[in-house]
Formats: C-alpha cells, sequence, structure tokens
C-alpha cells in the first residue's frame, strides 16, 4: 500500500457545477435561471414567502404565525370542586374518572387544580395535582398520590 494510490471510492467525487460557462459545460445561455423576470437578474434573491410586493398571505393569515411545541405535555384538567361526586374514602384514579365522565380519554395525564371546595375525605391518584388542590384535599382529611 502507497499513499500515491490512494483515492476515494467511486461516486465519492463530483464535478463542481459550472454555471454560465458556455454551452458545452450542460448549463450555459439561461444558467439554470430560466427566461427572464426577477428571478433571472444578478440580484434578484428574494426571501421566503416575498410575493412581488403583494401583501403575502402570511401577513393575511396572523393566527398560523407563531411556534408550535410539539413535546407540550398535555393535561386532562379536573377541578377540585368536581371531585364531591364520590363517596367519602373513595380512591380517585383516572380510571374511576372516566367512568364517571369528568375525562374524555386516559390517553393524557388528568391534573387536578384547586377550584372549588371539597367536603370529603378522597385518596386522590392523578398524574399532576397543584399546590393549592394538595392543600384543598389535605385538608378535608384526604391523601394525594402523583403517578
Amino acid at each position: 500500500m502507497d499513499q500515491s494510490n490512494l483515492k476515494p471510492p467511486a461516486g465519492a467525487k463530483h464535478r463542481k457545477k459550472r454555471v454560465g460557462c458556455g454551452d458545452g459545460s450542460g448549463h450555459g445561455t439561461y444558467s439554470t435561471r430560466g427566461c427572464k423576470g426577477q428571478k433571472s437578474r444578478a440580484s434578484g434573491n428574494v426571501r421566503r414567502g416575498f410575493e412581488g410586493g403583494q401583501l403575502p398571505l402570511i401577513k393575511k393569515l396572523p393566527h398560523v404565525r407563531g411556534f408550535t411545541n410539539v413535546r407540550k405535555a398535555h393535561f386532562h384538567i379536573v377541578k377540585v370542586g368536581d371531585l364531591n361526586i364520590f363517596e367519602a374514602n373513595t380512591e380517585v384514579s383516572p380510571e374511576l374518572l372516566l367512568e364517571k365522565g369528568l375525562v374524555k380519554c386516559t390517553c393524557y395525564p388528568v391534573k387536578i387544580l384547586g377550584d372549588g371546595e371539597l367536603d370529603r375525605a378522597l385518596t386522590v391518584k392523578a398524574g399532576k395535582v397543584s399546590a393549592s388542590a394538595k392543600s384543598k384535599i389535605e385538608a378535608a382529611g384526604g391523601k394525594v398520590e402523583e403517578i
């Protein structure tokens, strides 16, 4: 093996695209820019979404702009006051909430919020529990377990 004999494998190297170097180059005459128009000119690069001075579509649809977080945590929300439908000393789980119609499905974890009052002791099992909800459940003599 000799360093002077080394060369890259077939297909690993490409010739530089020679734009505007005559008809023989394969990219002559219009140089891959088409015929006439703003984008065929030397300084005709326009930003994305530019519509030639017309009000762009993205400005006509302001609700479409912005950022969507694909990793956002989704929860089913249940208020503390809604838990009064259960008997005292019941173990409230997401399955039981589904059975009573407080959540539509168990595809997302349940979050208990502190809206309303609780007048009975319950053991609440949920994905998340707000601080105010936790204090209200414990004040009523219940327990909170985060699953």
